[in-house]
């Protein structure tokens, strides 16, 4: 039997407060009919309840009568447990609370009283006491700050307003006119310093932003400030080209309607902070659009390597030691790969990064370009952080984060996911850096071209090239060995440390830490349910990608896929949409000496004067996975080739569009004469656990002499596990022609007699 006790307040004098009585919360009336029920009216609908003991109970739930009447009186015939329990279940459902008996001891309006008890506070003693608030406006009546609306708002809501130092205030209020202004600094500082929160509000201008309360123990406004830039990172290279520092000042419209609802909603709550009222909004900003109406919480959370409310040195102290392979029990080998969470797990876990305001990203949204059964995801402007001015600008418009997926949930995480890849992948000052040159670091250290790979004759023609060819297949100049510059650490999973520059490790690594001539690229780069799962599927890319360079560059014609042959429904069904489309789909088997399944899908049109070819690549240990991985990067690629190409700024893209057809690429083809590859063509062993793949993978890697590499690139503040794997040997498929597997291999394979000659490489770079 559950039982409640109800304690009068005993005031510092000594005396006891006059009774107060169980009763309904003023926002429920109540309506009691004997034999039909007690209801519960309210703005979120009606409550019945039933039975005669409830019924004796409710009538007398009016706050006329205290709780020792109640028990007394036993309505219903309870016995006085009976009623103490049937009272605590009210209470705990938040219908019943304690009410002053005396009308000389009801305090305020009914109607605001009744606010209060909806929120779930004692209403008696909000209207009993008065709050006190400090205002304090960052800015003038230039910048559009102009805190007398918010004033008079805040003293109608019943609270004492104080202007200046008020350190023993309820709660502060700072109102700007632009969250980033840097004299918030200072504001958040002193509020850290003693203790105290604060409310920040922009109730200006036709964007309204209220929140959050920032507290000592939570996230700071420099964990705010760091979001905020990135999703105004055009707004940071115009700056930098202006002159200028900070946020630019932009004009604030105002109506007086406007102006006095936006005051008092800041009004509203900085008076149920004061109240006592905690809810989740409160961590959150929350924005009106006063044109539309529509309203949104953006939860902010603390960045745990925050420099001023977090420890900065959790990412360099994550490179210093070795990664370790954990257990990671496979939940899902279905859609696109082998996970160690679902895919709607993953989108409740991290569903917070998806914001205009505090996420890594802004929205995730169906590419509006590709056909419904392509399931192809856009997740915004793929943003440089590190890399400011007009150059950075223009290159950070023209990319975008992209997913794909069996379904369209799989395609909405796999964009969340690379979003969270390229985020994580940018270089933000933190990291762990060592300064040296390859000469001085010795053995430890990684030549980075034996992950480039540009051959030395690249290098001799790059000026011709580079004039020719798209940002992403420019040769930059030959790395100096004995040039000084920083290195970041890499692990073997034998516990093995190796250095390689930061700035081929990261994205928009700032010139005095970059080495000349090296910069970052997406291979091996990955996010995934856990640090294993990134692992296998950064590794995975990089023999995906090294399987694709073998067969395009050398233009070896394979055996093609019977896709028949793997029993799979979607597959069945991604042909006959694409042949709806009036487009051909088949699949190649581009496997390697490595022996990991690696397909290509392509698909051409067939109902007009171009061909229109399009292709996309997929590996894994499941060969079914790796059939499929590729048919949805090709469903990804559609957008491009129904568009025609238009708007592509790639002159090899639009080349390779307006040119090649199976007849003039051959290699396209199945191999004539030989047989098709089946689903049991492909050895694969069905491992319970992530970890046993990557290891098994690792073995691979051992047998061909190749050596696997991973930097933990994880964010604190972001949560998804993500890797940068590298394997040096294993060939980009962007044009890179160093000797080494892309000359060897076809001829140990027996695609080829002799190695190609460099001259007649496919003259068509890979462009995706």
């Amino acid at each position: 039997m559950r039982t409640t006790a109800v304690n009068a307040r005993v005031p510092e004098d000594g005396g006891t407060t006059p009774t107060r009585a169980p009763a309904f919360r003023r926002h429920l009336r109540a309506e009691v009919r004997a034999g039909k029920g007690a209801y519960l009216f309210s703005e979120q609908g009606v409550i019945a309840m039933r039975g005669a003991k409830i019924e004796s109970l409710a009538a007398l739930l009016d706050g006329t009568h205290d709780l020792d009447g109640l028990l007394r009186d036993r309505p219903g015939g309870m016995a006085p447990e009976e009623v103490a329990a049937l009272l605590a279940q009210l209470v705990d459902a938040g219908l019943v609370t304690l009410r002053s008996q005396s009308d000389e001891d009801r305090l305020g309006d009914e109607r605001a009283l009744a606010y209060w008890d909806a929120c779930g506070v004692d209403a008696d003693q909000v209207a009993a006491r008065q709050g006190t608030v400090r205002l304090t406006a960052v800015g003038d009546s230039a910048d559009g700050v102009d805190p007398g609306a918010v004033e008079r708002a805040l003293a109608g809501a019943g609270l004492g307003v104080v202007r200046g130092d008020a350190g023993s205030a309820d709660l502060s209020v700072v109102l700007c006119a632009d969250y980033l202004d840097p004299r918030l600094a200072v504001v958040d500082a002193e509020h850290r310093r003693s203790g105290r929160p604060w409310l920040l509000a922009r109730p200006f201008g036709a964007q309204v932003w209220i929140g959050p309360v920032l507290q000592p123990t939570g996230a700071c406004w420099h964990c705010l400030t760091h979001r905020l830039w990135g999703h105004r990172h055009a707004e940071a290279c115009v700056q930098e080209e202006l002159g200028h520092a900070g946020p630019a000042r932009r004009p604030m419209p105002a109506l007086p309607p406007l102006t006095s609802a936006a005051a008092h909603l800041v009004a509203l709550e900085a008076a149920k902070w004061v109240a006592g009222y905690r809810y989740h909004g409160q961590q959150c900003v929350w924005t009106l659009d006063t044109l539309d109406l529509q309203g949104r919480l953006h939860e902010l959370r603390r960045r745990p390597q925050c420099p001023g409310c977090g420890d900065p040195w959790q990412v360099a102290w994550r490179s210093v030691r070795p990664v370790t392979l954990r257990p990671a029990k496979k939940a899902t080998t279905g859609g696109g790969g082998h996970r160690t969470a679902t895919p709607s797990q993953m989108l409740e876990r991290h569903r917070h990064l998806i914001s205009p305001v505090t996420g890594i990203i802004k929205e995730i949204q169906p590419d509006p370009a590709a056909p419904p059964f392509a399931n192809a995801y856009r997740s915004g402007p793929n943003v440089a952080r590190g890399i400011t001015g007009m150059a950075a600008l223009r290159a950070g418009l023209r990319c975008e984060n992209g997913g794909k997926g069996v379904s369209p949930l799989d395609a909405e995480v796999s964009a969340l996911c690379e979003a969270a890849e390229r985020f994580s992948g940018n270089f933000q000052g933190d990291e762990l850096r060592i300064r040296g040159s390859f000469e001085e670091l010795g053995d430890e250290a990684v030549h980075p071209n034996a992950c480039m790979l540009f051959a030395d004759r690249q290098y001799a023609d790059r000026g011709a090239w580079n004039r020719a060819h798209a940002d992403f297949q420019q040769v930059p100049v030959p790395f100096d060995p004995s040039a000084r510059t920083d290195w970041t650490p890499v692990w073997s999973p034998s516990g093995r440390r190796r250095l390689l520059p930061t700035s081929y490790l990261y994205y928009g690594t700032p010139r005095e830490s970059a080495a000349h001539g090296v910069r970052a690229d997406s291979n091996g780069a990955a996010a995934g349910s856990s640090l294993e799962d990134a692992i296998l599927q950064g590794a995975l890319e990089l023999v995906e990608r090294d399987a694709v360079a073998l067969w395009w560059y050398n233009r070896t014609p394979v055996p093609g896929v019977d896709l028949a042959s793997f029993a799979d429904a979607w597959l069945e069904e991604m042909a006959g949409n694409y042949a709806a489309i009036g487009r051909e789909l088949w699949v190649l088997d581009v496997t390697s000496d490595l022996g990991i399944p690696v397909a290509v899908a392509l698909s051409r049109r067939t109902d007009g004067p171009h061909e229109d070819i399009m292709m996309g690549f997929g590996a894994h240990l499941d060969p079914r996975i790796a059939v499929r991985r590729a048919v949805t990067e090709l469903n990804q690629m559609l957008p491009i080739v129904r568009e025609a190409g238009q708007g592509l700024d790639d002159p090899d893209a639009r080349r390779w569009l307006a040119y090649a057809t199976v007849a003039n690429q051959p290699y396209l083809r199945p191999a004539a004469g030989q047989r098709m590859r089946t689903a049991a063509d492909f050895p694969f062993v069905n491992r319970p656990d992530v970890r046993d793949d990557v290891e098994a993978l690792g073995r691979v890697f051992d047998r061909a002499g190749l050596e696997l590499l991973v930097l933990d690139q994880t964010r604190p503040d972001v949560g998804i596990p993500v890797v940068k794997v590298l394997v040096p040997g294993l060939r980009p498929f962007w044009a890179r022609f160093a000797p080494g597997r892309l000359f060897d291999v076809p001829v140990a394979l027996g695609r080829l007699e002799a190695p190609t000659p460099y001259e007649r490489l496919n003259p068509f770079p890979m462009f995706l």
